[in-house]
Order: C-alpha cells, then structure tokens, then sequence
C-alpha cells in the first residue's frame, strides 16, 4: 500500500509548488516510485507535477467530488507507487464559504497528515507562533513538521529552528533564480518552457536532505484508496478533444475515466490547423488562451471549417466555448473571427475576474442530464449574446443562485464553467 503526505502552507504564494516539485523528483531519482495530486480545482500545476515524476497527476477536490469519488482516485494514483505527494490549494484552511473543500478538509478525509511550507522572509521567533496557531486550529489534523522556506543566512535558519525545534524537516535559503514566470490564470504552462526538466532538477537539488526526506516517508500515512466510479460520465462513446497551448485546461481524471468507461479519445491541434476527427460522435474544446493565439485560430481555416461541419456534439468550456462564438476580441482590442456556432462576442480588452465554484443544472438535452459540479476561473468579458437555448441553471459554492450560464443552439453547447464532477 502506497503512503502519502499533504504540502500545504499558511497562503499562497508560499513556495510550496517548488517544494512540492523538488520533493517529487529527489523521491524519483532516489529510487522511490512516487505519484501526485492537486487540491482543488487546478489545471496548470499538475502538468509541472506529471513532468516531475512521470505519471498521471489527478486533482482531487473535497468541495466538488464526494469522498467515494475522492478515495477511487486516490487508489489510481496508489497503484504501482511506494508514495503519493499531494499538494494543497490556497492557504491550508482556505476553502468556499460554509462548505469544505480546504487542504485541511482533504487531509482529514484521507487521514493524512501535512507538511507545513513557511515563507520565512519577513520573520523569525514569529513563526514558532504561527506554526502553532495552525497546529492547534483544527485538533482533527495532523500537522507533522515544518519546511522553513526562503531563509536569508544561517542566523535566520538558527533562530527559527531555536523557535520551533524539532518540527523543523528542513531550510531553504531565498533564491530567486528558482522562479517560473506567470501569466492572468497562474504559472506559465509546463510544456511551454524546453527548461523544464533542468528547472525541475534543480529544485530537487534545493530540496534533496536525505535525512529530511529519509524523515519524510516516515511521516507519511497509507493512502487508503479505493476502486470507486469515475467522476462524470463521457461526452459520447467516441470524443475528438483539442489539446495544446491554447487549449490545455482539462481534467486527467475526467479523460482516464472516460476511457475507463468503454470511450475512445482522440487528439487534435487547433493551432496546428488540425480538424477534429469526423468520425467522432463528440468534440470537446477545453479551457486554456486562445485569447494569446486568437488571430492564429481565426486564421487556421481547416480547424474552422472541420468544427463547422462536424455532425455530433460540439462542447466547449470557457476558452472553448469563447472560440464557439462569432468573434474575440483580444487585449489590444482586435476582434477575431472565430467558428461562428454560438450567438457569442467575448473580449479580453477589458478584464474583469470572474472566480469561484459552481453547482450546474442542465436546462436542456445535453451530454449530462444529472446536476454538476464546477468551477469558474477567466478574466474574459461577455460583450453580447444572441437568442439560444440557456444550458445550465447556476448557484454559487453555497447555494445561492445565479444567473443562468452557457448557450446551446442544435447540437453546439458550451459555457463558461469547467465541469468537475457529476454532483455527489
């Protein structure tokens, strides 16, 4: 049975997708058969986690997915590995208002305890009582040691681990030539950068304490998996799904799933100028930028042409369903043709953030018949939208209702949201 560990930290911006990544390949290259998730709702980081270890990273979510959905991936996950790294979301208690879905919450559920990444930059003794605020928060968690992160010199590292003793697995030094860029939804994407792998072993390095992480697997508990049933039921029986740089946000659980239910997948590039398969009975265009590649799609007839004259389901989500409509207006503010197949202008002149969970109902016949579980995370705006058939009615993490979401004309439906799960 594979043991497992949770990273989280007090906020974000912490340090702890380094740590996490430097964990995950100094586990690897020292022999150690080692696998990954994400808390939350998360489509870039697990690419970089899949980059450090080689296998599949699953999100696992306690706010969208029950604990029988939860415990069937993290038993996917455990198989053929020695130990599974998770990361957190956010701060450690961090989570939608009067509902869990915390880092806190996940390690509960799975009885495992945490690692603590502290940002010490602009502390010292003050972190002993920082630390124990968030031992003692929640007498339900095991907080198991500390990780002090971006220490400025030795006598810094000294009067931290004179304040927190024994808690203390190991200490970084600040270094900022460890930093990856970022963009408006968060890091720049793994595969965009051919430094990867040197980033990646570079962090390990930082992280590579053989004592610490000999202290590590110590601390880890068994994951307690399970087979469990796949999340969401798929598009169709046969599925042509975009995928590269412009069309990247989609969730590994959901395409293992799918095939696990009998589907088969298939692969296109958008920006390649790549049709999807006409044989498909669905196509799915995720999330991702198409607004940093919008005159390229406009200009890519072949991609264009093959959507529009696809006879199955077409379903887009967010950047997907922006490339469904009649035009997008990129940040300089230049309209771009798009596939024409929703009554629908997005813009990316004017940004406005638009973030949170959502609980879906479909209005109308659709590739889901059953509630939802989704998440809403873009900077695009509406400019219009034409007369179609509304797709989901919508309420926000705790219930409260919103206006109804996405479009559907025929067999073309799409929205804003990512759908995480089937509703528990």
């Amino acid at each position: 049975m594979a043991k497992a560990i949770v990273v989280a930290a007090p906020s974000s911006g912490s340090g702890k997708t380094l740590i996490t990544l430097g964990l995950l390949r100094a586990f690897r290259n020292a022999g150690v058969r080692v696998a990954a998730a994400k808390v939350g709702p998360d489509y870039i980081d697990p690419r970089f986690h899949e980059a450090a270890t080689g296998r599949a990273c699953y999100n696992l979510d306690p706010w969208a997915m029950n604990a029988s959905q939860i415990k069937g991936l993290a038993g996917a996950l455990a198989r053929d590995a020695d130990l599974v790294i998770i990361e957190g979301v956010m701060g450690l208690f961090d989570g939608p208002r009067g509902a869990k879905g915390s880092t806190a919450d996940l390690a509960v559920m799975l009885g495992l305890p945490v690692i603590f990444t502290l940002d010490c930059r602009h502390q010292a003794q003050s972190a002993a009582a920082l630390v124990h605020g968030f031992y003692s928060y929640n007498k339900d968690l095991e907080l198991a040691g500390v990780i002090l992160n971006r220490t400025a010199s030795e006598r810094h590292e000294l009067l931290l681990r004179e304040a927190l003793g024994e808690q203390v697995l190991m200490a970084l030094r600040n270094d900022e030539t460890l930093a990856w860029p970022s963009r408006h939804l968060g890091l720049v994407q793994a595969q965009e950068n051919k430094d990867l792998d040197a980033f990646i072993e570079a962090a390990a390095l930082r992280v590579n304490h053989k004592p610490a992480l000999e202290r590590i697997l110590d601390l880890a508990r068994p994951l307690h998996g399970s087979e469990g049933a796949p999340v969401l039921p798929p598009l169709a029986q046969s599925v042509a799904v975009a995928r590269d740089d412009a069309f990247s946000f989609i969730y590994r659980h959901l395409l293992d799933g799918w095939r696990r239910q009998g589907a088969s997948l298939s692969f296109f590039s958008p920006l390649a100028d790549e049709a999807p398969d006409p044989e498909a009975e669905a196509v799915f265009l995720p999330g991702g930028y198409p607004e940093l590649h919008a005159g390229r799609i406009a200009g890519n007839r072949r991609f264009l042409d093959g959507l529009r004259s696809h006879s199955g389901t077409v379903y887009g989500e967010c950047g997907g369903y922006m490339v469904l409509g009649e035009s997008l207006i990129d940040s300089k503010g230049m309209a771009h043709g798009m596939a024409g197949l929703l009554p629908l202008v997005t813009s990316f002149a004017k940004r406005k953030l638009h973030l949170g969970y959502r609980q879906l109902e479909p209005l109308t016949d659709g590739p889901w018949s059953a509630k939802l579980m989704a998440h809403e995370f873009h900077y695009s705006t509406l400019v219009s939208e034409g007369q179609a058939d509304r797709l989901f009615g919508a309420r926000d993490a705790a219930g409260n209702p919103l206006e109804n979401m996405g479009l559907r004309r025929g067999k073309v439906m799409g929205s804003y949201a990512h759908v995480i799960a089937g509703a528990p």
